[in-house]
């Protein structure tokens, strides 16, 4: 047997092995997603991978017979060459050396390969692939029916892969976390804010019940300049106590009052009232997003299990979860101040959301919606005075007190 045409046809037949073994790798590493994308694009060479991809058992099999065939007919020719030249010891040199060259040069390195780079691989192989399926589709029938045969004696039954598995929320959150390189940093925060919104209450972005605009309408005198003071577009309008509330009051009808010369009587405010929406403060934001879009209102009131008004929340506010804050409506400046040596003074009414939202700072969560609860709820007591502790990987300092509540903090980041 001549020796240049053994070598040449081992060559090929590794060669032929490390075609299939790369085309098994790349084909179950595509990003089926992707994969998807492209096919709806009418990408070819996606669609047959799609395809061919829709019964992997027959995939396989047409693969690893392919595979098996090269790699049996390579060590066959090398060992009854090696046997008729070298005797039985040429026969166990050459079996040592061929499983070294195609443990190499036919499995690692190919599958290496298409494993880094399984479109680079994959979608050229899926035309030779798909037309040895065609010619040998007994063949591999025979094989997927002996294996799905005794598949199904275990319990494992073999079916058509109609699309991949839809992605958890939490998958879809990693997803978006790893896209940094292809996503600016504002797009992937309004993505995760997307994401979030189910899991955020109204509670945690509301406008506290301290921070309310809100105006008694038994103080008639004050009624008009209340008003002009606002710097809001809608207030509430109550009876004496706050959870006596009568209506909500836009701006734009309460202009009549401010231009007209004539006091405004009580029955001419109560007319342009709108009837309050109340909602409770475990709905979620998502949900709450909705139910605005459903009533087509904007403005809600939120109360607590036992129906006092603990806040009020806007479409506006559920947005800036999305994309970030549109304004500094609340001024938030005046609450949270940088220091130059890495501290942040802030008000104990600062909410945790805001806190974290406009500063570096990271904490872990807490039922606490405010950094004066998250303190009391700490300590397990409302400081007396002036106090510091440790929280989390920051130092908290409790500089005064005021009504029953922390008035003024500073925090530091905790340096071990």
């Amino acid at each position: 047997m001549d020796i240049s045409f053994i070598i040449l046809s081992v060559i090929g037949l590794i060669l032929l092995s490390a075609f299939f073994s790369g085309s098994e790798t790349g084909m179950m590493s595509l990003n089926r997603y992707k994969l998807r994308h492209l096919a709806k694009k009418n990408h070819q060479r996606a669609k047959r991978a799609q395809t061919l991809l829709k019964r992997p058992d027959r995939l396989l099999g047409i693969i690893l017979i392919g595979n098996t065939f090269a790699n049996i007919l390579a060590s066959s020719i090398v060992t009854v060459y090696a046997e008729a030249t070298f005797g039985q010891i040429g026969v166990l040199i050459a079996t040592i050396l061929l499983t070294i060259v195609i443990l190499i040069v036919a499995e690692v390195i190919p599958k290496t390969v298409a494993a880094l780079h399984p479109e680079k691989i994959a979608f050229p192989a899926s035309f030779p692939l798909s037309i040895l399926l065609w010619v040998l589709y007994p063949v591999v029938w025979a094989v997927n029916f002996a294996a799905n045969g005794i598949l199904s004696l275990c319990g494992v039954k073999v079916k058509t892969q109609k699309q991949s598995d839809p992605l958890s929320k939490e998958e879809i959150h990693s997803v978006v976390h790893e896209s940094s390189s292809v996503l600016t940093h504002k797009h992937k925060n309004m993505l995760l804010g997307v994401l979030e919104l189910e899991s955020i209450q109204v509670s945690d972005v509301m406008v506290p019940r301290h921070k309310i605009e809100a105006i008694d309408i038994s103080d008639v005198n004050n009624f008009i300049p209340n008003i002009i003071k606002s710097t809001h577009s809608t207030l509430l309008i109550y009876h004496e106590a706050l959870d006596n509330l009568l209506g909500v009051l836009p701006i734009k009808s309460a202009l009549k009052f401010i231009t007209n010369t004539k006091a405004a009587s009580l029955e001419d405010i109560r007319d342009v009232l709108i009837e309050p929406y109340f909602i409770p403060e475990s709905t979620s934001l998502q949900t709450q997003l909705l139910n605005f879009q459903k009533k087509g209102c904007r403005f809600s009131i939120v109360v607590d299990e036992y129906g006092s008004i603990e806040g009020v929340v806007t479409v506006e506010d559920i947005l800036e979860e999305i994309v970030g804050e549109f304004s500094d409506t609340y001024e938030l400046k005046s609450f949270i101040q940088p220091s130059t040596d890495g501290s942040y003074v802030a008000s104990g009414s600062t909410t945790i959301r805001e806190l974290m939202r406009h500063t570096n700072l990271h904490f872990p969560s807490t039922n606490a919606k405010t950094l004066s609860g998250l303190i009391v709820d700490h300590l397990e007591e409302i400081p007396d005075g002036k106090c510091c502790f440790k929280y989390s990987n920051y130092i908290i300092e409790v500089i005064s007190i005021k009504n029953n509540m922390v008035h003024q903090t500073r925090i530091y980041p905790y340096i071990i």
